[in-house]
């Protein structure tokens, strides 16, 4: 299968229909079909063919759309970046994916491109609504075997060791994924309107708000960036969206900007929150604001992305994610490995249609997280007699800030480059606004200044990997095997709550 079989049905059909906002202009089916067969003509043109990726640095519009229709549509990979990433972690996640051409938007920086250009790699800029005229590029063909010729995106993050990771989705993963949501959302209808805000690069944002309208039936509003929120809120006015999806910290900052107006929004019927913990004690103030109780899930990259998630607001479990999608199964172990039994907490296992079998060209930690058919989430969770999950902790040191991924083994990298700090660990706090921030834990080295660290790490770092507050410590807590123990220095946050 290949979805862009589903996307060529919808905008073939009703061709007057409205397909999507941006930028104030509503677009119907028509009008984005002829983007989309546009840029499949372009990129055929280019060399591009079945197996090879393309990386893509443009946050959402109708020519993401059309370039992720015309990817599917000659048999490529489309693989979303982060501009923000980083230089160096950029260049080392395309030395990984090897795309055929770098995709831009106008919003990148030219240093940014000079740099990918010098690393080797074809760049080509496009505009958010339009061909210009000047697009044509030749890419590099690069080795594609029989697995890329099944995949439909590429998710990238840094691993574990601060190096590229990789997370490859079949057509069949997103497919199963977006009808899951489908079969167990039961409000959620081809007559809907959802809100299209989140990242492309993230893959909530990619799968169930790029993906699923196509597979639904529905409009969705595209908004490039969620910043200013005041931007997005004049957005919901204007095209009144139906379902709302969004991270805990959007639908704070989305609220304290319609609290501030003293205004309400009408004509929602579903806001779904996904992507990091909603913060239960906002869930009053969030419901005034939008009209309608927060509906909770749970997703990670690896099941494409969304496992479970509370059907509707009137069987949610305030301060649980909900029950899992259909074709999940689960399965709670401990750390070591042993299964345990259901109702109960314990590591979460899971294997289904959503999930992927594997990293992208990572054998060792494939390894590591897939076993036999299951996949570990690398999340402790509890399970009740009804089958709601409630995530406890993460057994992985992934901490989730604003709904992004951040190892805090690359931020110690960075934070150990400094000539004053001799060991350094991160954590994430709780924070009121984003849900979690970043805290570092830092032995220095006492004869030299510290002053510049702040400015040390925003120059290598996206803005949300950037600790918020260092305390200086004399030592840190350590196992009996010489581990640091994170969950002390968590713990210690917490505590002063």
């Amino acid at each position: 299968m290949n979805l862009s079989d589903y996307m060529s049905k919808y905008i073939n059909s009703n061709p007057d229909n409205n397909c999507c906002w941006f930028n104030n202009k509503w677009w119907t089916r028509k009008e984005f079909s002829e983007l989309a067969n546009k840029v499949t003509d372009l990129l055929k043109e280019s060399g591009f063919t079945s197996g090879q990726r393309l990386a893509v640095l443009m946050p959402n519009s109708p020519m993401t759309l059309a370039m992720i229709y015309a990817t599917w549509k000659l048999g490529g990979v489309f693989c979303p970046l982060n501009e923000k990433t980083g230089e160096i972690s950029l260049i080392k996640t395309l030395d990984l994916l090897k795309p055929f051409a770098v995709i831009l938007s106008d919003g990148v920086k030219s240093e940014l491109e000079n740099s990918l250009n010098n690393a080797g790699w074809v760049c080509a800029r496009f505009g958010f609504e339009e061909l210009r005229g000047n697009e044509k590029f030749s890419g590099k063909l690069q080795p594609a075997d029989d697995f890329d010729k099944t995949l439909a995106v590429i998710f990238s993050t840094s691993g574990t060791t601060g190096d590229p990771k990789a997370v490859p989705l079949t057509h069949e993963n997103i497919y199963d994924n977006c009808v899951a949501c489908l079969e167990h959302v039961p409000d959620l209808k081809p007559s809907d309107s959802l809100l299209n805000v989140l990242p492309n690069f993230h893959a909530f944002g990619f799968t169930i708000c790029s993906v699923l309208p196509f597979i639904l039936g529905a409009t969705q509003v595209l908004v490039a960036n969620f910043m200013p929120p005041s931007n997005v809120i004049k957005a919901l006015e204007l095209t009144k969206p139906t379902v709302l999806l969004l991270v805990p910290t959007m639908l704070g900052f989305a609220a304290s900007v319609l609290e501030r107006a003293g205004k309400k929004l009408t004509g929602i019927k579903l806001v779904i929150a996904g992507g990091d913990r909603y913060n239960t004690k906002l869930d009053d103030r969030i419901t005034q604001a939008f009209g309608v109780p927060v509906i909770e899930g749970y997703g990670i990259t690896e099941c494409s992305p969304v496992l479970a998630v509370n059907p509707t607001p009137a069987v949610r479990k305030l301060g649980t994610v909900g029950p899992a999608l259909p074709r999940f199964e689960l399965e709670l172990r401990s750390e070591s490995g042993e299964k345990l039994s259901i109702p109960g907490e314990g590591v979460l296992w899971t294997r289904g249609p959503s999930v992927t079998s594997c990293y992208y060209h990572a054998e060792e930690v494939t390894r590591e997280r897939f076993i036999n058919g299951w996949f570990n989430t690398g999340d402790y969770v509890q399970i009740d007699s009804d089958g709601y999950i409630k995530i406890l902790d993460r057994v992985t040191d992934i901490i989730i800030v604003g709904g992004f991924n951040v190892y805090p083994q690359e931020v110690e990298a960075i934070l150990s480059e400094h000539p004053a700090v001799n060991t350094a660990v991160v954590v994430g706090m709780p924070n009121d606004i984003s849900g979690v921030v970043l805290k570092a834990f830092i032995i220095r080295n006492p004869e030299i200044n510290v002053t510049e660290s702040e400015k040390f790490c925003k120059e290598r770092l996206s803005h949300y990997k950037v600790p918020r507050a260092i305390e200086f410590v004399e030592s840190l807590p350590i196992s009996a095997t010489g581990k640091i123990l994170r969950r002390v220095l968590r713990q210690k946050e917490r505590d002063k709550q």
